[in-house]
């Protein structure tokens, strides 16, 4: 019988429930999710995208994903405040690791990383996504807009990431618009959340700038996303650096005057009526962080994202 105390991730046999772990030692996944690459009745698979080559100022975020699954082991054990339930009981999580990135192969990065996600999202199971710089999120959405169609976005930001593209570059500041431009993306449907920084072309996307949602407030951000969204299906792709850097330091390319954590999380509580299909955390950069504060934004971002479901699930039970 199986002693049940310590590195769950690999030594389970069951993907759902947990048990005692060393907050500070012990084998690392995310929320210490089993190690698994079965989808059978897996609700969600937790992977990584360790690629930063299309960055454009401070590189690092390809450790992203090991920054992530380490900050999150210190939300992993209790349950899942404020939702007030184990998260593990009620959601069947794995950890998938991480998708094979060939850098010395640059032409096979996005074939790669979409047929990953693909590999995932064919089955019944949700992908929850850690980068890596944010053109991840392009290959991702191509994944996702084949089993979906057109999809709605949630983006949170500092920037538009809607700069000229030319279909071929690698830019962590253009693919948002090669996705519009190749029918990924309803913006009709979509809004970025947290801007600071301007684009003349918004590609028809609603934005929602930091200070506007500094000055109107969580309430009033989440009444225009859940308007503009509907019951389109929604991919959240959550770019850290929507953070003030005095809350996530450990980025690429940070901008003053950002959103708070609590703002953030409240958001992100509030959009569980929505029909959620996916999401990816990006731009993590550890190399930059402090006492891993910008990492474990992103675990408990990722984490209540992940109770979301939880809930929307048993209300369908």
């Amino acid at each position: 019988m199986i002693k049940k105390e310590g590195d769950f991730a690999v030594r389970s046999l069951k993907n759902t429930g947990n048990w005692k772990e060393m907050t500070y030692a012990g084998a690392l996944s995310f929320l210490r999710r089993r190690y698994s690459r079965d989808l059978a009745n897996v609700d969600v698979a937790v992977s990584g995208v360790p690629y930063d080559g299309a960055a454009t100022n401070r590189s690092g975020s390809r450790f992203g994903p090991r920054a992530i699954r380490q900050a999150s082991t210190e939300i992993a054990t209790l349950d899942a405040f404020p939702f007030g339930f184990n998260l593990y009981e009620n959601l069947n999580i794995i950890d998938y690791g991480d998708c094979f990135i060939d850098l010395h192969h640059p032409d096979t990065i996005i074939k790669s990383i979409e047929k990953h996600a693909t590999e995932i999202i064919s089955s019944s199971s949700k992908m929850l996504t850690f980068g890596g710089d944010h053109f991840v999120s392009y290959p991702l959405l191509k994944a996702h807009a084949k089993k979906y169609g057109p999809i709605a976005l949630i983006q949170f930001d500092a920037h538009c990431d809607t700069w000229e593209d030319d279909g071929r570059t690698f830019d962590h500041g253009t693919m948002f618009s090669r996705a519009v431009n190749e029918g990924l993306i309803d913006t009709s449907k979509s809004t970025q959340i947290g801007l600071r920084t301007y684009n003349k072309k918004d590609y028809g996307f609603n934005i929602l700038t930091s200070p506007q949602i500094h000055k109107g407030g969580v309430d009033q951000a989440l009444d225009v996303l859940k308007v503009r969204s509907g019951n389109t299906p929604v991919y959240i792709s959550f770019d850290i650096d929507v953070l003030d850097p005095g809350f996530a330091p450990g980025t690429g390319t940070p901008v003053s005057g950002g959103l708070a954590s609590w703002q953030v999380l409240e958001i992100i509580r509030g959009l569980g009526n929505l029909n959620l299909i996916g999401m990816d955390l990006v731009e993590v950069s550890p190399a930059y962080d402090h006492a891993e504060i910008t990492a474990l934004a992103a675990a408990t971002v990722a984490h209540d994202w992940l109770c979301l479901l939880a809930q929307k699930k048993n209300i369908v039970r």
